[in-house]
């Protein structure tokens, strides 16, 4: 009696010691509820959603001249102000001005169209309140050919009806009279650039 509850107790120690060893089925992760899509993270601000305050204008020669210059429009609380150089004319004033296009593809700079004119206005002087938007005037060339701009004008914007940028700049061989319709008189063209957004 004593020797079979014995034989029991080993027989059931021997078969949960085999229990504990037998290898334990790997139990599949539980499926994770599916998540809300999420937003977008926020693009940071373009370069181009930033407001223009500078822009630049490269004049080259219309046929036949060698007038060349660079030309900058900076942004100011005054107005824009115009400043660049300009090289390769006769000495004397000679009529400054935007034009109505960014078109420089003629050979005689007249693909630029006429005077920048949005408020549909007389041809006048920079300081008249009756003027086009683009009449700047004359520049003066010393004896070199060489002249400077450095003005500040109201008018002129970069946004807007008035908005300057994608216009060209025209330089003429003669001077503006400031009076004679529809542009002052000023003669040929003989540098003409094209006005676009400068790099910060």
């Amino acid at each position: 009696m004593h020797s079979s509850l014995k034989n029991s107790l080993v027989t059931v120690s021997a078969l949960a010691l085999l229990t504990s060893l037998a290898p334990v089925r790997a139990q599949a992760p539980a499926e994770k509820p599916p998540q809300p899509p999420t937003k977008p993270a926020k693009m940071e601000k373009s370069m181009d959603d930033a407001p223009v305050t500078s822009a630049v204008a490269v004049l080259v020669p219309t046929a036949g001249n060698d007038v060349k210059g660079t030309v900058t429009f900076q942004e100011t609380a005054e107005g824009i102000h115009v400043k660049g150089k300009i090289t390769g004319l006769q000495p004397g004033p000679h009529g400054f001005h935007i034009h109505q296009f960014g078109d420089i593809s003629s050979k005689d700079g007249k693909s630029a169209g006429g005077h920048f004119n949005p408020t549909d206005e007389a041809h006048g002087a920079p300081g008249d309140k009756m003027r086009h938007v683009g009449d700047l005037g004359n520049i003066e060339a010393d004896k070199k050919g060489v002249a400077t701009v450095d003005v500040t004008d109201k008018e002129l914007k970069f946004k807007g009806k008035t908005s300057i940028l994608g216009r060209g700049v025209v330089v003429h061989a003669g001077t503006d009279d400031l009076k004679s319709q529809p542009s002052g008189d000023a003669g040929a063209r003989v540098a003409v650039g094209v006005i676009g957004v400068a790099k910060k």
